[in-house]
């Protein structure tokens, strides 16, 4: 223990944080862990998911690291690695810290089940990931400075090699910040955004900004605690407000202040973002490159490229560590989250050549894997590593890749769907089930009505990107066509997509061969769009499905929210009361579908049936809010009304015919 203890001075002395992987049976690797920080004597903070351990924070908990700093922690990920917590956790230790990561026995892991696969590989069980685990071996194998130490072995420190020491800064500026404070000084209206890996002070630089003028600056940031650090720089004068809330006082009146601060800018949903910035003359974005939050890169290319006028920042330097960090290091390799990017194609370059990537080429083509992962980082700045884990292990998954050499220039990733049996497929119409995966084949049968979709075999898009500089070339609808034609030789019967609305996009996916299957019926919290489902059919049952979902999205289009707000005509056609309203009525009636997927169905019946029905009529043709129809018909609340509104429809769909609603009323009971 002696040896172990002077190592950790020296890595104080340092400015240094190692990891030491520590594998075998839990019970011996918790054992080996808690002697090892008990001869440290120092704070130790613990991640499992196993409830005996005293003062354990659950690795689903770890985003509270954000803004904190710890020294010295332990992961336990014999059950399962949360990749997205270890990175949170290792963005929180200090420079001197040991991160401790206890795995299964190091032969027996990669065949293990992980039950953190449960969140991200849409199996109803845990299962094996062979791949991450042998990514991540391979390269702790290959790290001089970091450590695996193996039940049935003694633990060996290595001699390794002097460093110089290490001056952490005292309460100043280091001289990159110094520079940009000095810019920020004399800024001019328009926003300004800081982007840094962890650890490079863009926090303390908001901070420091603050602390000269916190009367006339204003704090907003996902939480409170993810504020921590700037806070802490400012001073407890400067005024927080959460991003909802703030947003809601700008609206009667906005703050009169000089400086609209925002920290870890990018966990906060776009469209509430602009929202708030439009209200501020001086905006301060700060964001991280690339970490369990998302990245950064893609923040600027997603976000950043919509704002009018706005300056890029960056902060290289670390200052809570030196400079070179194994940990830091280490974990930049396994989760892929260095700051370089994707070169651009140089000109003349000759055309990309398209491959297809199977999961066990990535181990074996790490560049590749490099390529391709940073590509979509840099796309889509909601990619996580939970993202890395997913396209190296979950099953189901394709890829193809548009390659100049061994630069990725474009990157397409499908995953497989439908092929459940028709039982389990009426399940999921009439509401009772909802399994792991299938997300369009699910929500066109739960929310679109189309029960058959869920009995196609087909693959969805899940990431599409090409390199800025090669777009609008084509180049996205040849990975497309490629795909088109490889899954079309496999005999499945679509291709689906899923994407925020936009008149671009949806450009883009007509000329790829798309039809419009789904809109949703608010917008979402993360990109401000109305989600949008649509097929590629290629199949005839494909082509039936399509035209089915096509007929049914015009059809019910009148009464759609989405209806009044986007610029998209479809023709509405037949609005008779048919053999589909049948059906949709009585999983709304008889079954559990819920009444947004029915608004279509239900207006037509209230048009053919001359019942009073008041309580669906109050709110489908006079407008009145739930909560205040309720409270009209003295009810309980939302769920006693629903009820009514099911009851309301069950009478008048007897009312219309007995004999064919006790008929539809088996079919929805799944008889």
């Amino acid at each position: 223990m002696r040896e172990w203890v002077e190592a950790q001075r020296a890595m104080q002395h340092a400015g240094i944080r190692r990891l030491l992987v520590i594998s075998g049976e839990r019970a011996w690797c918790v054992a080996q862990a808690q002697a090892l920080m008990a001869a440290l004597a120092q704070e130790v903070l613990w991640i499992s998911a196993d409830p005996a351990l005293p003062g354990a924070l659950p690795p689903e908990q770890a985003r509270q690291l954000l803004g904190s700093e710890r020294q010295h922690a332990v992961f336990d990920a014999c059950d399962g690695l949360a990749a997205d917590a270890l990175a949170a956790l290792a963005g929180s230790l200090a420079a001197g810290s040991w991160l401790l990561l206890l795995v299964p026995p190091w032969q027996r892991w990669p065949q293990q089940p992980d039950r953190d696969t449960l969140r991200w590989s849409e199996q109803p069980q845990p299962i094996a990931t062979p791949h991450f685990v042998t990514h991540l071996g391979q390269l702790l194998l290959q790290e001089r400075e970091s450590l695996l130490w193996r039940q049935g072995e003694p633990l060996r420190l290595p001699d390794w090699h002097a460093r110089p020491a290490w001056q952490p800064p005292q309460g100043e500026p280091t001289p990159c910040q110094h520079a940009l404070l000095a810019r920020l000084r004399t800024a001019g209206p328009g926003v300004w955004v800081v982007t840094a890996a962890r650890g490079r002070g863009k926090s303390a630089l908001a901070g420091m900004l603050a602390a000269q003028a916190p009367t006339r600056c204003l704090l907003t940031a996902p939480s409170r605690q993810a504020a921590a650090t700037l806070s802490r720089w400012a001073g407890e004068a400067l005024p927080f407000m959460a991003p909802d809330a703030l947003l809601a006082a700008c609206r009667q009146q906005a703050p009169d202040v000089d400086w609209l601060l925002v920290d870890e800018a990018a966990a906060i949903p776009a469209p509430l973002l602009h929202a708030l910035i439009r209200h501020f003359p001086r905006v301060l974005l700060t964001t991280t490159v690339q970490g369990y939050e998302g990245t950064g890169r893609g923040f600027l290319l997603k976000f950043c490229a919509e704002l009018p006028l706005w300056h890029d920042l960056r902060l290289t330097s670390p200052i809570r560590w030196a400079e070179h960090d194994p940990l830091e290091r280490l974990l930049d390799r396994v989760l892929l989250m260095g700051e370089e990017t994707a070169p651009a194609a140089a000109a003349p370059a000759p055309p990309p050549t398209l491959i297809t990537v199977a999961q066990s080429d990535w181990l074996a083509r790490p560049a590749l894997l490099a390529s391709f992962y940073g590509l979509l980082s840099a796309a889509h700045y909601r990619t996580t590593p939970l993202d890395l884990r997913r396209l190296l292990d979950a099953p189901g998954q394709h890829f193809i890749a548009a390659c100049q050499g061994e630069n990725v220039c474009g990157a397409l990733w499908l995953v497989e769907e439908g092929g459940l049996a028709e039982p389990l497929a009426r399940e999921v119409w009439a509401g009772r089930r909802r399994p792991r995966g299938n997300l369009i084949a699910q929500s066109l049968a739960a929310h679109g009505g189309q029960w058959r979709a869920p009995l196609l075999r087909s693959r969805r898009i899940s990431r599409i990107a090409v390199q800025p500089g090669l777009r609008r070339q084509g180049l996205g609808q040849r990975l497309v066509a490629e795909q088109v034609a490889r899954a079309a030789a496999s005999g499945l019967d679509a291709l689906s997509v899923s994407f925020g609305y936009t008149p671009a996009l949806w450009a883009f996916w007509q000329r790829c061969g798309f039809q419009l299957a789904r809109i949703g019926t608010q917008r979402e919290a993360s990109s401000g769009c109305y989600a949008a489902m649509a097929l590629l059919p290629l199949s005839a049952a494909g082509e039936a499905l399509a035209h089915e979902a096509g007929r049914r999205l015009a059809r019910d289009w009148p009464w759609q929210p989405a209806s009044r707000e986007l610029d998209l005509t479809l023709a509405s056609g037949d609005q008779g009361f048919d053999q589909e309203d049948w059906r949709e009525l009585a999983g709304f009636a008889f079954a559990h579908r819920p009444l947004e997927a029915s608004l279509g169905a239900l207006q037509r019946l209230l048009r053919h049936s001359a019942l009073p029905l008041p309580a669906l009529r109050a709110h489908l043709q006079q407008g009145i809010t739930p909560p205040l129809l309720a409270q009209q018909l003295a009810l309980a609340g939302r769920k006693a009304l629903l009820a009514r509104w099911r009851e309301e429809t069950a009478t008048a769909l007897t009312a219309l015919d007995n004999a064919q609603c006790q008929q539809w009323q088996m079919w929805a009971a799944g008889d």
